[in-house]
C-alpha cells in the first residue's frame, strides 16, 4: 500500500486532486445508499457495507504482506474495538436512518458536523486547540443546521420525520468523530490499512450481535438476499467504505492535512449536485443557503492553528 501512488509523485497537485477524488467517490455512494435504503433496514446495509470493506482490507492485508496480530499493547487493541463499535456500528446505522429520512442533499449538509466535532473532542481528550476562525466555521455549520429546521414542510417528509432525521445524522456525526479520536492515539504505531481491517470487523461484528437479538432480525435480513439489493449495495459499499477511504490516505499523505480536510468537504457540494441530478431532489433557495454556509463553515473549520 506505501507504493500504492508512488508512481504518480510527479504529477502537479496530486494529493489535492486524489482529495477532490476522495469526495467525489464517497458522494457517489451515498446516492446508490440513498436508493437502495428504501428497500433495506438501516442495520442491515451496515451489516453488509461492513462486512464486505472489512474482507476487502483483510485480502490487501494478504497482498501487502502485513500482519493481522502485530505486536501491539492490550489497550490498543481495545481502542480500535470502541473505534468499531461508535464509529462503524452506531454511527454509520445512524447514517443511513438520516439519509432514509432527509434525503442525500440535507443529510449531506448535517454530515459537515463531523469536522467540528472531531475538533471539540480532540481539545477535550487530546488537547488540541480551535483557533477563532475554526470557531467562526463551527459557527457557519450550526447556522446551516439551524436554517433547515426551519424549512417549511413539503409533502414527502414531515417536520416530524425531519427533526428525527437531523437528530440522526448529528448523533451520527459525533459518534463517528468519537471513533476517529479513539483510533487516532493507534495509528502512529499501527497502519491505517490494519486499523480500518479491525474497526470494521468489530463494526460489523457489532452490528451482526444486534440484528441477532432484534425480533425483527429476518426481516432485516431478508433484503440482504435480493440480487437487486445486492447489486447496489456492492458497489456502494466497495466506493464508500473501501477505494474512498485508500484515495483519501493518499490525499492526506501527499498534500497538507488542513488542505486535504477541506477538499474532502467537497463531497457536500457533490452530493447535493448528485441527488439533483440522480434523486430528482429538488433544489430550494433554503437548501443552497445551508449547503453554502455548511460547506464554508467546513472550510474555515479545516484552517490550521
Amino acid at each position: 500500500m506505501h507504493g500504492l501512488f508512488d508512481s504518480l509523485t510527479s504529477l502537479p497537485h496530486l494529493g489535492e486532486t486524489l482529495s477532490v477524488l476522495s469526495a467525489l467517490i464517497w458522494a457517489f455512494a451515498i446516492i446508490i445508499f440513498r436508493v437502495v435504503g428504501q428497500r433495506v433496514h438501516a442495520l442491515g446495509m451496515n451489516l453488509f457495507k461492513s462486512a464486505l470493506a472489512a474482507s476487502l482490507f483483510a485480502l490487501t492485508l494478504v497482498v501487502s504482506g502485513e500482519s493481522f496480530l502485530p505486536a501491539l499493547p492490550g489497550h490498543h487493541y481495545l481502542l480500535l474495538l470502541l473505534s468499531g463499535l461508535l464509529g462503524i456500528a452506531v454511527a454509520d446505522t445512524l447514517l443511513f436512518i438520516a439519509l432514509n429520512k432527509l434525503g442525500a442533499e440535507l443529510t449531506a449538509i448535517v454530515d459537515c458536523a463531523y469536522v467540528p466535532f472531531v475538533i471539540g473532542l480532540s481539545i477535550l481528550f487530546l488537547g488540541e486547540r480551535m483557533n477563532p476562525v475554526q470557531s467562526a466555521g463551527v459557527g457557519f455549520i450550526v447556522l446551516a443546521v439551524f436554517l433547515i429546521t426551519r424549512r417549511k414542510s413539503e409533502a414527502q417528509i414531515s417536520r416530524r420525520t425531519l427533526l428525527a432525521g437531523i437528530g440522526a445524522g448529528v448523533l451520527s456525526m459525533f459518534f463517528s468523530a468519537a471513533g476517529i479520536v479513539l483510533m487516532k492515539p493507534v495509528l502512529s504505531h499501527a497502519s491505517l490499512i490494519w486499523a480500518s481491517f479491525v474497526r470494521l470487523t468489530s463494526g460489523a461484528v457489532f452490528v451482526g450481535l444486534t440484528i441477532a437479538v432484534r425480533p425483527g432480525r429476518r426481516a432485516i435480513v431478508k433484503p440482504l438476499r435480493s440480487l437487486e439489493n445486492v447489486r447496489l449495495l456492492v458497489p456502494a459499499s466497495f466506493l464508500a467504505s473501501y477505494l474512498s477511504l485508500v484515495i483519501w490516505m493518499g490525499g492526506m499523505k501527499f498534500t497538507q492535512a488542513s488542505i486535504a480536510a477541506a477538499l474532502n468537504q467537497m463531497s457536500t457540494i457533490f452530493i447535493f449536485i448528485l441527488a439533483a441530478i440522480f434523486l430528482k431532489e429538488r433544489i430550494t433557495p433554503l437548501k443552497l443557503a445551508a449547503v453554502v454556509l455548511a460547506f464554508a463553515g467546513a472550510i474555515l473549520v479545516a484552517i490550521p492553528l
